[in-house]
């Protein structure tokens, strides 16, 4: 299981914004294409991973964690809500302050209350800015987080999120970059 998704990993193109190096992929970019059999073996591995049973939405981040929501929400049947980049201005709109290794900018949570529970997926933690940020706006609206999922875990952000909001985060792969190349390894026992 996860085997396209390595070996698509793997091949990866990297390039460097700054000193940080990025790499392109469809789960991550949405270049080049997607495989669909990635999507699924995505899918079959946070089903086999949590329990799903409980979740009233899935809640993904604007906009390369849409395609990962609907993949899962097509499969169990749970209606998913985006983080959005745009403001809207919406009676109960949330802003969040989002910094990465490479922008930083406002988000904005719609329709997620008090109560709900949630599963937050989204493509990668790598300084772990998105996630956190993210995580700290939806304890403070009381929102119920029945799980944390980024595709791939890159440098240390997994370990900064759970110390600054005490949410562990699965992920599913770690992807480093050796010599211009991305080295991947599993991160579920599977």
């Amino acid at each position: 299981m996860l085997e396209k998704l390595v070996k698509s990993l793997e091949e990866s193109p990297i390039i460097k914004k700054g000193d940080y190096d990025y790499f392109v992929h469809p789960v991550t970019d949405g270049i080049p294409g997607m495989d669909p059999e990635v999507l699924r073996e995505i899918v079959a591995v946070i089903e086999h991973e949590i329990d799903l049973s409980e979740i009233d939405k899935i809640v993904c981040v604007e906009a390369m964690g849409i395609h990962l929501a609907t993949a899962l929400s097509l499969e169990i049947d749970v209606p998913f809500v985006v983080i959005r980049k745009r403001e809207y201005g919406l009676p109960g709109e949330v802003s969040v302050f989002q910094k990465t290794g490479y922008s930083e900018q406002n988000l904005y949570i719609n329709f997620i209350n008090s109560g709900d529970k949630i599963l937050l997926i989204d493509d990668v933690v790598s300084t772990g800015g998105t996630l956190t940020a993210i995580i700290n706006a939806l304890q403070d609206m009381d929102v119920d987080i029945q799980g944390v999922v980024a595709i791939v875990e890159k440098y240390e952000g997994k370990e900064l999120v759970k110390k600054e909001t005490g949410q562990e985060v699965l992920t599913l792969v770690e992807l480093d970059v050796v010599d211009g190349k991305a080295v991947v390894e599993l991160t579920v026992d599977l």
